[in-house]
């Protein structure tokens, strides 16, 4: 049987992910930052490509960036608040452990 996650209990549950949503709010705020650096060194290696090249690296850069924060805030989320001891693997209850 499973053990009970502490997101189960909404007080820590909601400071859990208004703490993710703040992760959020920061990375989308670095996310900016960096797509505005990164087409601004382009412009000025490069000067006006084609529009295609700027769209193309800003929904690359903020793709890239969005996704894996939001992994790795999900990663903090579920380790942070102890969800993943409450986690239980039944395959390794049948097997004694080599000592």
């Amino acid at each position: 049987m499973n053990r009970p996650s502490p997101l189960d209990d909404p007080e820590t549950a909601a400071y859990a992910w208004a703490r993710f949503r703040r992760i959020m709010r920061f990375m989308m705020f670095a996310t900016v930052l960096v797509v505005i650096l990164a087409l601004a060194a382009l412009y000025a290696k490069n000067g006006m490509v084609s529009i295609h090249l700027y769209i193309a690296t800003a929904a690359g850069i903020s793709f890239t960036m969005l996704l894996g924060s939001a992994l790795m805030g999900l990663v903090f989320l579920s380790s942070g608040t102890g969800h993943d001891k409450a986690v239980s693997d039944h395959q390794d209850e049948g097997r004694k452990r080599p000592d």
